[in-house]
């Protein structure tokens, strides 16, 4: 029975909870696990004296198994049997007030929101409730505020990990029970808001991610002709895989949505790809147009050769009528008129090809028409490129570190 004389007045029980130790966040199980300690009091009308009859004491120790106890539980408990501490004695004052104490390892659920993911900030609400008794028999209260929870519990604080405490909150909200709603279970919230330490992130992950694009845009500045900057743009995006596989091991797969690490990897990744595709597609104009000066000059020269056989024929034939001189080059002799025929007949056959040729590349018959366009392709891309590499880390900069600081 509750320790009140007239059944009708609700017994008040007052409770703090102070943190000692943050010990592990798990983002894929959604649990959080600490280190608390529980101080809990009530009035017992039947344990009261007079401490000046009973010289001066004020004070008892009672084992708590003689003694009414609220069933009061956590809610959100995930952990064993064997992680709860009570103290086996209550202290009891002349009054009439009964305090005990608890210490836990706490595994409690939390839904974790890794949007901000690693500047992100949780809420784990730590509900102590009485599944048995409602609000016209228990009601639940603090000895503390929450400005001196949270002090308190920074004081006490022997680890953090990579999060830190920021404040407690308590308030209390009642859950109607039955069809009419007659009585009402109370809930007594402990609050706690942590903040994940973000450095370790930053130097191992974020960091080496921005001087990876970095790398990118300077690549922009290596020649050609060299041949290093398409090896040197695919290693960047293996690098960048290989800090995606991490990634995987750090985020759950139970968000609805990608958090910022995530849309901020794959967009890094997006980039560098179509920068390697548009390096593949300037290497690709720089080999046709040297594929192009090759024909053209093969093509010439077989001009000049024809030309110089025919000014040879021509200089023989005058030779003859001039007298016998000794020419300064010897030149095929051709038998007959047959063969100075044929080889008029080749030239024309020469000059209609190379006119047709003219006329199918006349916008195109200027030397290095392709390295122009593919000069003109890498310029406009780099601004682009440049201008798009800037504004999306802009934007990752307002939407996702100054939102989670």
């Amino acid at each position: 029975m509750r320790p009140v004389k007239n059944w009708t007045t609700p017994s008040s029980v007052l409770m703090d909870m102070y943190v000692y130790g943050i010990l592990n966040v798990d983002e894929k199980s959604q649990t959080v696990t600490s280190h608390i300690w529980i101080q809990m009091g009530w009035q017992n009308e039947f344990l009261t004296w007079n401490s000046s009859d009973f010289c001066g004491i004020n004070t008892l120790t009672i084992p708590t198994s003689n003694l009414w106890i609220p069933d009061i539980n956590i809610q959100e408990d995930a952990s064993d049997s064997g992680s709860t501490q009570r103290g086996t004695l209550a202290s009891v004052t002349s009054n009439g007030w009964v305090v005990v104490s608890a210490r836990q390892r706490l595994t409690a659920t939390c839904q974790l929101k890794l949007q901000l993911f690693p500047f992100d900030t949780q809420h784990c609400n730590i509900t102590f409730a009485s599944m048995t008794t409602d609000d016209k028999s228990i009601k639940l209260g603090t000895f503390s505020n929450d400005t001196t929870l949270t002090r308190l519990s920074e004081n006490f604080m022997v680890t953090q990990g990579e999060w830190q405490l920021l404040n407690m909150d308590t308030f209390v909200y009642d859950l109607s029970i039955g069809s009419k709603a007659q009585s009402k279970l109370t809930y007594r919230v402990f609050q706690v808001k942590i903040i994940r330490k973000p450095l370790l992130y930053l130097v191992i992950f974020i960091v080496p991610l921005f001087y990876l694009l970095v790398l990118d845009l300077a690549s922009f500045f290596i020649s050609e002709g060299s041949g290093e900057k398409m090896s040197f743009k695919v290693t960047i995006l293996l690098s960048i895989s290989v800090l995606l596989l991490i990634l995987k091991d750090m985020l759950p797969s139970t968000e609805d949505q990608l958090p910022m690490i995530a849309n901020y990897c794959v967009a890094i990744f997006a980039l560098v790809g179509i920068s390697v595709l548009e390096a593949m597609l300037i290497s690709f104009l720089f080999e046709l147009d040297g594929h192009c000066d090759k024909k053209k000059k093969r093509c010439v020269d077989a001009e000049e050769e024809i030309q110089l056989e025919t000014e040879c024929h021509k200089d023989s034939a005058g030779s003859v009528e001039n007298g016998p001189e000794k020419p300064e080059k010897s030149c095929p002799p051709l038998d007959g008129p047959s063969g100075h025929d044929l080889l008029k007949r080749i030239l024309m056959e020469v000059k209609e090809a190379r006119r047709g040729i003219k006329e199918q590349e006349k916008e195109k018959s200027k030397p290095g028409y392709y390295k122009r366009v593919a000069i003109i392709v890498d310029s406009v891309f780099f601004f682009l490129y440049f201008s798009t590499v800037v504004t999306f880390l802009t934007f990752m900069y307002v939407s996702w570190v100054q939102n989670g600081i």
